[in-house]
């Protein structure tokens, strides 16, 4: 059915039915005939269509076995309630021609809100059709700029050729990464100070460079990058090491997801007590490869025993020598020494209460979660594992008297009423 859109805000649908056979002009004249004088000269229908506030009436009609039955529009350019009482007005119609007849209104549509939604429809198919337009012509020609901007900055660094940043030489601290992928993406965010050690031989380049810089080890999160990094924690003086997430790439990564990791990026002593490694150079743990020539000591040691020294000294004296200078232990640190003893490569922690018996045996990795946990009083603890920062500030706020593990981490702050005993002292 054709609306005259310049005239219509309204339109009215009613169903009718008769008893007999009629036609469209039929149906017609009687809405015209019946409701003449009706409503009152302002809503007489021939008046109203006369002037353009009511347009065309529309009429689909089908006879069948006797009887016909239609459906009537009636466009309306008139206000809501005028357009509703004219609707009304058509179930008073109660004959057509010789026929009796039955209309009732279906709804009244406002044509607006339909003409709204179809061009909302009609408007996201061309913006979705812009924007694919768009994405490939200025995508392709930005990328395009862009890639060939970072060629023009990657740089080949050192006797090896080592493909960096340009700001490799300004910058007081470098990222590390593994090939020259990583490099450009890095520098597609704007990393500059970056650059791949191409393979897993760490280069000279790479050793010399971390003598005097910051070092960030940036690394995939696959094995491979595990392998990197364990061998470069063992050749230069790393500071820090951070990695992709498992199963992703450097390169892959968005810059979100770059800036995600490298804000977690953890020390690189603490990684090598993760994978028990045995780290030939850290700046950032108790000495450095430096310091500890400087002192005659035998480069690639790692030292943790200056925090162990620090701690026998701050904790009360727990065992004594014999005249042939074998150790005596107490019963308590004999009891502790078993405990040890049993939980040998097993990778799991004991807690004891104050008379020696067994609170719990939990994994490593779940004992700060268990201490933080556990409202039962504590006071020893038994781990088959490094004894770190963090347990020891949870056996401070439990009040445990004493930590044993197989050996001492990195300690910053070492309590001094806690007993901290390690495999090495209890042998």
């Amino acid at each position: 059915m054709d609306i005259d859109p310049s005239t219509t805000k309204y339109l009215i649908q009613a169903k009718l039915s008769t008893d007999g056979i009629v036609e469209k002009p039929d149906i017609v004249g009687a809405i015209f005939g019946q409701t003449e004088g009706l409503l009152g000269e302002e809503l007489d229908l021939r008046d109203l269509q006369k002037s353009g506030r009511i347009g065309r009436i529309e009429v689909e009609v089908t006879s069948n076995k006797g009887r016909s039955e239609g459906t009537v529009y009636v466009p309306s350019s008139l206000d809501q309630v005028e357009t509703a009482i004219l609707a009304s007005s058509l179930e008073t119609i109660d004959r057509v021609g010789p026929c009796k007849a039955r209309i009732s209104v279906d709804k009244i549509e406002d044509v607006r809100v339909a003409k709204r939604n179809k061009i909302v429809d009609r408007a996201k198919q061309l913006l979705t059709e812009l924007m694919k337009t768009s994405k490939t012509s200025g995508g392709d020609l930005t990328d395009s700029v862009r890639q060939t901007f970072q060629m023009e900055e990657v740089v080949h660094y050192g006797n090896e050729r080592l493909p960096a940043g340009p700001n490799i030489d300004d910058s007081d601290a470098i990222i590390v990464v593994e090939g020259r992928s990583d490099v450009l993406n890095l520098l597609k965010y704007g990393i500059k100070n970056v650059i791949a050690v191409e393979g897993t031989s760490i280069p000279k380049t790479v050793v010399e460079l971390a003598k005097e810089k910051v070092v960030t080890a940036f690394v995939d999160g696959d094995r491979g990058g595990e392998l990197i990094v364990r061998e470069l924690v063992q050749v230069a003086e790393v500071d820090f090491i951070a990695r992709a997430p498992a199963g992703q790439e450097v390169e892959e990564l968005t810059q979100k997801q770059m800036v995600k990791c490298l804000r977690n990026k953890i020390p690189s002593d603490q990684f090598a007590e993760m994978f028990n490694l045995t780290p030939g150079h850290f700046r950032n743990g108790e000495k450095t490869a430096k310091d500890r020539n400087s002192r005659g000591e035998r480069h690639g040691k790692p030292e943790n025993d200056r925090g162990r020294r620090r701690d026998q000294k701050s904790r009360p004296e727990s065992k004594t020598e014999t005249k042939g200078g074998d150790k005596k232990l107490s019963s308590e640190q004999a009891q502790l020494k078993a405990a040890l003893g049993e939980l040998s490569s097993t990778s799991k922690a004991k807690l004891f209460d104050a008379k020696g018996k067994t609170l719990k045996e939990v994994p490593v990795a779940k004992l700060a979660d268990t201490l933080k946990s556990e409202k039962s009083e504590i006071k020893s603890v038994v781990l088959d594992g490094i004894i770190t920062q963090r347990i020891l500030d949870l056996a401070v706020e439990k009040d445990i008297t004493a930590v044993v593990g197989v050996k001492m981490g990195n300690i910053a702050k070492l309590p001094t009423n806690i007993t901290i005993l390690t495999k090495e002292d209890l042998s």
